[in-house]
């Protein structure tokens, strides 16, 4: 265990006070609190200061692997300064610099995240509203050190676990971005009976339908204790999935009796992104409507429900108390959809894959999340 004096030449603020008449578009990029969260760097938000200002900071650039450590907010969130901003200027952080033992930066950036010292820094932190640590607090804080090889191995255990984490979240990004692209591009705007990318194999015109007798709203109601109910919070909002196994969820609330694949929608503001395909028969409760694919298929009638058009039309919400969308518009809006069940098969296979590739990467995503956790909790003393 060692104080952070003993490690660090100097523990210091990073520039604090006004920066703003300095910003420019185009310039140094200077590092803020807002780009240091949970133990790494982002560009999420990019501010650039002038050459005069930034000259004026030289004597506090940073270096690489110098540690910074939010001050004000989400206080205690620090991150190592990697290479690419060696010799950048910043604002209100604490900077830990000049080493004066042989340490991991890694292996101490990961323990500043661990259970134990998130605690005692919250313990050290001033004010109500806005929470605030000083420079001057942190040069007693102890870590703990192991061997530097110890350390090494730690950090880095630690880096690949957050390098696979950000693989899964790019690749995820990249098929939500896919899908939000094809349900623009796969169902056919208004006034259009062929969509703007339609996949192999496929030709001819689309046939147009009100909504109404495309599918067969379903209304008829149930109070049966043997089936299992679902509710608004049970789905994962945008994902149409549920977030706990409710197999075993029995009452006698009533509610609209659905099959295996009928399309759940939630009608109600702010749950207009609530839709499932269930493969289990059950009782929606609470503001659903439920769709019979009426010898459409099942898949297709699912995404054309998340598709812009529909979208844009259930989207538009009336009535002020609460907003819900309004049947009549719904039913009525003109869709077109393929003439024959061999294309709608095709369409609903290709979103119901990007649905499986999207929901593999989020259980990546949750299980590696999971795993770091537990690990920040049992390394570190």
């Amino acid at each position: 265990v060692e104080k952070l004096i003993n490690i660090f030449g100097t523990i210091r603020n990073a520039f604090v006070g006004t920066a703003t008449p300095y910003y420019v578009e185009n310039g140094n990029f200077y590092l803020e609190s807002n780009n240091v969260k949970n133990g790494k760097i982002n560009y999420n938000s990019q501010i650039f200061v002038n050459d005069e200002f930034y000259e004026k900071q030289r004597d506090k650039w940073l270096k690489t692997n110098d540690i910074v450590m939010v001050q004000s907010g989400h206080v205690g969130h620090t991150a190592v300064i990697p290479e690419e901003l060696n010799n950048t200027a910043a604002h209100a952080l604490i900077v830990f610099t000049d080493y004066m033992e042989e340490v991991d930066p890694h292996f101490l950036n990961y323990q500043f995240q661990s259970n134990g010292k998130r605690k005692e820094l919250d313990l050290i932190s001033t004010g109500n509203t806005i929470k605030h640590i000083l420079a001057s607090e942190m040069k007693n804080f102890k870590m703990d050190f192991p061997t530097v090889d110890e350390q090494s191995a730690i950090g880095s255990l630690f880096r690949t676990l957050d390098d696979l984490l950000a693989s899964n979240k790019d690749n995820l990004a990249n098929y939500q971005s896919l899908k939000a692209t094809m349900l623009a591009k796969m169902f056919p705007k208004a006034g259009q009976t062929v969509p703007e990318i339609r996949l192999d194999g496929f030709e001819g015109e689309w046939e147009e339908k009100e909504f109404s007798k495309l599918v067969k709203r379903v209304t008829q109601s149930s109070d049966s204790d043997s089936l299992p109910k679902v509710e608004f919070e049970d789905i994962i909002s945008g994902q149409g999935r549920l977030n706990k196994d409710i197999s075993g969820k029995f009452d006698n609330r009533k509610g609209i009796h659905f099959k295996p694949g009928y399309t759940l929608y939630g009608k109600l503001r702010p749950y207009l992104n609530n839709w499932l395909l269930p493969k289990f028969e059950g009782v929606a409760l609470g503001d659903f409507w439920v769709f019979d694919p009426n010898g459409n298929d099942s898949n297709f009638i699912y995404y054309l429900v998340q598709s812009n058009r529909y979208q844009k039309v259930a989207n538009d919400t009336s009535g002020t108390k609460m907003p819900r969308s309004d049947w009549k518009s719904v039913s009525s809006t003109i869709f077109a959809i393929p003439q024959t069940i061999a294309e709608q098969q095709a369409i609903g296979a290709y979103f119901s894959n990007l649905d499986n590739c999207i929901n593999s990467f989020q259980e990546k995503i949750s299980q590696l999340e999971t795993l770091k956790k537990k690990l920040l909790q049992d390394m570190f003393i």
